[in-house]
């Protein structure tokens, strides 16, 4: 009888504390503590997120364990997100990992962040397919916006990137230019979608290959708002709608302009999105009806699976598990770390 290892996964790169506990690729708890303090200063304050991690994150692991009825004696390995992210936020999931691992006796697993937003796709699940090799992924966030080849579990190839801010920092920035609390991403996807996204238009950036590049948008955004609300200054309040679905509209087809020419370029028709914007309706309603027009089979994260947490450390580890690729105590968190080791 096949063994599966019993793997603890800790998430605490950015702002949300994270714990999940797998079996095999089956998820048996996955359990998140947010932080809602940020909301009140438009944005991740790193020192405030490394405090609330820590008060976080043992009743986090305790409630993962305890749902899904596994005691810390009965895991094989303890996995966590080594990098990239936020160094405070970071050292807090890595400390408690170590000590952990530690005092159990069992292996330590580093985890790369963007690696394991990919890897999600393989986690056992009624509502999603696994991706067969090789399929492209973009990956997408408040702090990556990548188009990545997936050749095996780790083995990737960088097709392209944002040289310089992400497309879901755009999205935040632009809701936070037109007064939409933090985080604004899903505002603007929600008020989009009674908007008309043909009402308002914006430029597109002219960058080479397949790379991307959000920082000349949201200025544009910025100059545009601040014109038309000199003329009229409840513009935004009663353009929000239309304002809203002619952003998002704008953001998603620069990620899928460059998304199609390198899926066309490099032949490949199996095409997967990960990353907390893979949330986004439009992003993925645009991605399935892809699947008519131009014959790809799309592979789309469920939502929980979108954004940062601890499942996806979970499976990543499990995989690395299953090659005995494990860390020594001496490895350290690194904020900058990249999907290509």
């Amino acid at each position: 009888m096949k063994y599966d290892p019993i793997i603890l996964g800790i998430e605490s790169s950015c702002d949300d504390t994270s714990a999940a506990v797998i079996q095999g690729r089956k998820i048996l708890a996955n359990v998140t503590a947010n932080q809602d303090i940020h909301q009140q200063y438009g944005g991740v304050v790193p020192e405030l997120a490394s405090r609330a991690h820590q008060q976080n994150i043992v009743p986090v692991v305790d409630a993962a364990l305890k749902k899904a009825k596994i005691s810390p004696n009965k895991l094989s390995a303890i996995a966590f997100t080594s990098g990239p992210g936020l160094m405070g936020s970071l050292l807090v999931g890595t400390s408690f990992a170590k000590s952990m691992a530690m005092a159990l006796g069992i292996p330590l697993i580093d985890v790369n962040h963007m690696q394991a937003h990919i890897l999600a796709h393989f986690i056992e699940s009624e509502n999603m397919d696994a991706p067969p090799f090789p399929f492209l992924c973009l990956t997408v966030s408040g702090g990556h916006t990548q188009i990545v080849k997936v050749n095996h579990y780790f083995d990737y190839e960088l097709i392209g990137q944002t040289l310089d801010d992400a497309a879901g920092e755009a999205f935040d920035k632009a809701a936070k230019i037109m007064g939409l609390p933090y985080p604004g991403g899903p505002l603007i996807d929600k008020y989009g979608q009674a908007g008309d996204a043909s009402r308002f238009t914006f430029s597109k950036p002219q960058i080479e290959d397949y790379n991307y590049s959000f920082s000349g948008l949201k200025t544009s955004i910025l100059y545009f708002l601040q014109k038309e609300v000199a003329k009229q200054t409840d513009f935004v309040e009663a353009n929000r709608d239309d304002l809203c679905a002619s952003i998002q509209r704008t953001i998603i087809s620069i990620l899928l302009e460059k998304l199609e020419k390198a899926a066309s370029d490099l032949n490949i028709h199996h095409i997967a999105i990960a990353g907390g914007v893979s949330a986004n309706s439009l992003l993925r309603s645009e991605l399935l009806h892809r699947e008519k027009t131009l014959g790809w089979k799309t592979y789309i994260p469920s939502f929980e699976f979108c954004t940062d947490n601890g499942a996806m450390i979970a499976i990543t580890g499990y995989y690395r598990y299953q090659e005995g690729n494990f860390a020594d105590m001496s490895i350290k968190a690194e904020a900058r770390k990249f999907i290509v080791e």
